[in-house]
């Protein structure tokens, strides 16, 4: 009988809940227990390690659509890797995790994260080295290489498409703009879904140069009066700090026009995970059981041209846009941003929406 354990790290999404308790499901119909680790890595610190047998009692199936991680994605002030890293313990921080995982005696792992966990999962992969890791992606930036979807992410677009449909009704009541602010870090992929599935006169996002003057003249020369201006919160404008979305509210006012500011923030990490987002856990959680029947290790659940299948940590280290983390000294995060063949940058410049320069 296999033995194995689940953590969910780094943010939490919608979606969570969703592929702990499939992952939980596939793993009992094969005659496996499964254990999940509490807090993440978090977890793995304590003694002795903070873990719970799963089954259909903790986690019934009604309650998969929910939020959030069942299992908790860790503590503000914890042992983790950015606070070991910030208090010099990191080799103590490695060594309580590999001794944890040792006593726990797993024969596999599988974490569930973003691209930081999962950089961080190869970068320390000698942790690991007892067992066999198999990643699952989850983020609502979307902003990981070798996979056209992240669990949590479709769930966050319609949360956000949601929020500013009821901001256009009021918008049209008293003929303003609202410019709303979208999570997404320094990838502009949530908010360029979420403009163009509600119709956004602009996006601004951090992987297009934009002109505020020519954001001016095109909210200007509008056929209304009135609508959605997304900001996403990874773009900067010389000469000006604060929140993106008040720095643009700012030269709309400057300019005559007529706005208001929106923050849905963790808003976009909430909500009932919506079908798309629970049949792809679903499949991330059945190609993670298989991927542990076959041997495979340090690996990640990936989907490509809608087939789900395994690759490399390796290789997604390697395809990224590998950047220094600024809370973790000397790791690399690999991270995928909107590309100029993004089909939806053409819908979006055929459709009138502000978008920037176009290249």
């Amino acid at each position: 009988m296999k033995k194995i354990g689940i953590m969910t790290t780094g943010g939490d999404c919608s979606g969570l809940n969703t592929v702990i308790q499939r992952i939980m499901r596939g793993a009992s119909l094969r005659g496996w227990q499964v254990w999940g680790i509490l807090d993440g890595t978090d977890g793995l610190t304590v003694a002795p390690p903070a873990v719970i047998r799963l089954d259909d009692m903790l986690l019934p199936i009604e309650n998969a659509r929910l939020a959030g991680s069942f299992l908790h994605n860790g503590r503000v002030h914890a042992l983790n890797f950015e606070t070991a890293a910030e208090s010099g313990k990191l080799k103590l921080f490695n060594k309580r995790l590999r001794e944890s995982l040792k006593l726990l005696n797993f024969d596999a792992l599988i974490l569930i994260g973003g691209n930081g966990s999962l950089s961080l999962a190869w970068a320390n992969r000698d942790i690991y080295r007892d067992l066999q890791l198999v990643c699952i992606p989850k983020t609502i930036d979307m902003d990981m290489p070798l996979t056209t979807r992240t669990i949590g992410f479709d769930t966050a677009v319609q949360q956000l498409t949601a929020y500013c449909d009821q901001l256009m009704l009021t918008a049209r009541s008293h003929h303003r703009w609202f410019v709303v602010q979208a999570m997404g870090r320094d990838c502009g992929m949530l908010a360029l879904y979420a403009g163009v599935a509600v119709g956004a006169a602009a996006v601004l996002i951090p992987e297009i140069k934009f002109d505020v003057d020519d954001l001016v003249k095109h909210i200007k020369n509008s056929a209304t009066d009135y609508g959605i201006i997304i900001v996403s919160e990874g773009i900067s404008l010389r000469g000006h700090s604060g929140k993106p979305a008040d720095m643009i509210a700012r030269k709309l006012t400057a300019a005559g026009i007529v706005n208001r500011t929106a923050f849905p923030e963790h808003t976009q990490r909430a909500g009932d995970t919506i079908a798309s987002d629970r049949i792809l856990a679903t499949r991330f959680a059945d190609c993670a059981l298989n991927a542990i029947e076959n041997g495979e290790t340090y690996v990640m659940t990936a989907l490509e041209c809608d087939d789900v299948h395994t690759v490399a940590l390796a290789d997604f280290v390697a395809a990224g846009d590998c950047a220094y983390d600024p809370k973790v000294p000397e790791l690399l995060t690999s991270n995928a941003y909107v590309s100029e063949q993004e089909p939806l940058l053409e819908v979006a410049y055929n459709m009138g929406i502000y978008i920037g320069m176009r290249r």
